[in-house]
């Protein structure tokens, strides 16, 4: 326990928060503000547009399977700064770019930093906080998605429209000193575990504290993360979020503008709706989690989701609009935000890191098939209302499967 009146533990949650920021916000979203500016720049086409976002997809997901394994090796404060090192110096390279090839590669290398230091960043909560407060403390680091989606939304313009037809070069400039600059930051102030400091968790009764990694008395490996049932079971829940939640986010602007007449500067308003409210919504679930169980709160958030795509289906109008936008952002980062809660009770606070990366495979390949099916949906039905439906199913049996879901070892269940 701390012996002052701040413990240190809220310092290292409040730098994650700056990490995701970092991470996704200027990794990430931005580069869909700058795409079209950099599609004139390099004279790309749309395929090669899409396969830079793919790269950097492709990168991210590899490294958040791996990223969080040499976490757990090497510590988590190495690991996120030298990932976000390796953003800042890419993200500045990409504002280099003379041709696809090179543009392609700095995204590729920009997704392998992202996914290296946003899955142990998202894993701090259960290292440096009890099981009553791990949820919270993770929605605190999950915040910086939207708040990183929102500040690179405000800045990227500004600058795109400083510079003229260069701006996308020095956005990409601009975001990667950022970067650099929260490297900095996080290896300076993150720790790994509570216990480098000679502190236990926040919240933990110092009798009661767990040792971490520790599971029916012995030391946990790696390997038997592979080996431990609820594991595979939780990724099968965290499957069903990649798959419906990106068909959402896919048709989101597409349905918007093409199918429901609203003007892009509508659609973008609705958007910048949800990135706004969704900045709130991690610290709201996890909370809730926390209070109700990961598997009640798990349930609870699915069917919350379900309903936002359910509106957009079927509510024609303003109404259902921005009601599905409203409950989109306040539910959008729910399910990653109590999974990386929940992979800390299955596996113990050291190796939440790789537990959450392991299961973050399964997240990846649902999110890779969704906008798939959902697009043969949409071409077959000439409508978004199908894919929108699939997108409320999947959804819904996400929830099913989270109510089954068994306490872990280490933490929060129910």
């Amino acid at each position: 326990m701390s012996h002052g009146k701040l413990h240190y533990g809220w310092i290292v949650i409040l730098t994650g928060l700056l990490v995701t920021i970092g991470a996704h916000g200027f990794g990430r979203m931005s580069y869909t503000l700058i795409l079209p500016a950099m599609k004139d720049g390099l004279q790309l086409n749309y395929t090669q547009l899409g396969l830079l976002g793919t790269g950097n997809f492709v990168g991210y997901l590899i490294m958040a399977i791996v990223g969080g394994y040499l976490a757990a090796r090497f510590g988590t404060r190495i690991v996120i700064a030298l990932a976000l090192l390796l953003m800042g110096l890419t993200l500045m390279l990409t504002g280099l770019a003379q041709g696809f090839g090179f543009a392609f590669a700095m995204r590729l290398a920009t997704g392998l930093g992202n996914g290296a230091a946003y899955v142990p960043a998202m894993a701090l909560g259960s290292a440096w906080f009890a099981v009553r407060r791990r949820g919270f403390a993770t929605g605190i680091v999950s915040a910086g998605i939207g708040g990183g989606t929102m500040i690179a939304g405000l800045i990227v313009p500004l600058i795109l429209a400083a510079y003229g037809p260069e701006g996308w070069r020095y956005a990409w400039y601009y975001l990667g000193g950022g970067a650099l600059i929260i490297a900095g930051v996080a290896a300076l102030l993150v720790r790994s575990r509570p216990e480098e400091m000679g502190l236990g968790q926040v919240g933990a009764e110092q009798s009661a504290a767990t040792a971490p990694g520790r599971t029916a008395g012995r030391v946990m490996a790696w390997g038997d993360i592979y080996k431990r049932g609820p594991v595979w079971y939780l990724g099968l829940v965290y499957f069903m979020y990649g798959f419906s939640y990106i068909i959402y986010m896919t048709f989101f602007a597409a349905y918007l503008v093409r199918e429901a007449g609203l003007s892009p500067a509508a659609a973008g308003g609705l958007w910048a709706l949800v990135g706004g409210l969704s900045i709130f919504c991690g610290v709201i679930w996890g909370g809730v989690s926390d209070k109700l169980g990961r598997g009640k709160g798990s349930a609870l958030a699915y069917v919350a989701l379900a309903a936002s795509y359910l509106l957009m289906a079927l509510v024609p109008g303003a109404a259902g609009h921005y009601l599905s936008s409203i409950v989109f952002g306040l539910t959008a980062w729910s399910i990653p935000t109590i999974m990386a809660a929940a992979a800390g009770d299955q596996v113990g606070p050291k190796l939440a890191p790789a537990g959450l990366g392991f299961i973050t495979l399964f997240f990846g390949i649902g999110q890779a098939l969704g906008p798939w099916v959902g697009g043969l949906l949409a071409d077959a039905t000439r409508s978004f209302t199908v894919p929108f439906l699939l997108a409320t199913a999947v959804s819904l049996l996400g929830a099913a499967l989270s109510l089954r879901l068994r306490p872990g070892e280490h933490g929060n269940g129910g």
